[in-house]
């Protein structure tokens, strides 16, 4: 069975999409849950806070990342 792949020149993008997607679902999970407690109707509350979440945390990531790379380049040293 031959699978298509994404190629290799969208990786940061495909890799923004994933981190996103993650951690805004977990943050946002842990944000409303922590605001609002265990309520009725909590999944709703928290998929509408992830999509908004991650409407702001996928252009975020991509801007940001290149920045955190050259601050670890410079912080961790050469061996």
């Amino acid at each position: 069975m031959i699978r298509a792949k994404i190629p290799v020149k969208y990786s940061r993008y495909v890799f923004a999409f994933l981190m996103s997607l993650l951690m805004s679902g977990i943050m946002s999970f842990v944000i409303t849950t922590f605001n609002i407690g265990f309520v009725d109707g909590l999944l709703y509350l928290w998929l509408h806070a992830w999509g908004f979440a991650f409407m702001v945390a996928f252009p975020s990531i991509l801007l940001v990342v290149p920045l955190v790379q050259k601050l670890v380049s410079y912080l961790v040293g050469n061996e």
